[in-house]
């Protein structure tokens, strides 16, 4: 039996990727009221080619941004972190060069950075854009176990 998700973050919707279409339609409708030339395959074409690219951003933010917290574990982009490894949540500092979770360089941006004491002593950047939110869930999950 899987746990129950305690925060969840999307890292995208699916809705970006009717822009290209909507603008093809624009342009088509524009091109119509115009004199010269129709070109529908064309402003087709270009709706369609904007839909994939589209689709492929969202499909990338949805992988890359996307957090998750249950009880067990705590997953962030592309990486996934046990809670039982999280030691302290809150008064954590956040040293020079602290790894960010996720497999990215720094913090994305737009979210919200959470310094993350583990088992071993490091320090680790957890993100979300509501971090306020994640991390009185972390500090809830800490306690939880501290307690035990």
């Amino acid at each position: 039996m899987s746990d129950p998700v305690l925060y969840s973050e999307r890292g995208s919707s699916w809705w970006p990727v009717l822009w290209g279409p909507v603008f093809a339609a624009l342009g088509l409708v524009v091109e119509q009221l115009t004199l010269g030339p129709r070109n529908v395959a064309m402003w087709v074409l270009v709706g369609l080619a904007l839909a994939v690219a589209a689709a492929i951003w969202a499909y990338g933010r949805r992988r890359l941004l996307a957090v998750s917290l249950t009880r067990s574990e705590l997953v962030l982009g592309r990486e996934q972190l046990a809670t039982d490894r999280i030691t302290a949540v809150r008064e954590v500092g956040a040293p020079v060069g602290a790894r960010v979770l996720g497999g990215s360089w720094t913090v994305p941006k737009g979210t919200g950075e959470i310094p993350l004491r583990l088992d071993d002593d490091t320090v680790v950047l957890a993100w979300a854009r509501n971090s306020e939110v994640l991390s009185e869930e972390l500090a809830k999950l800490v306690g939880e176990k501290s307690e035990l």
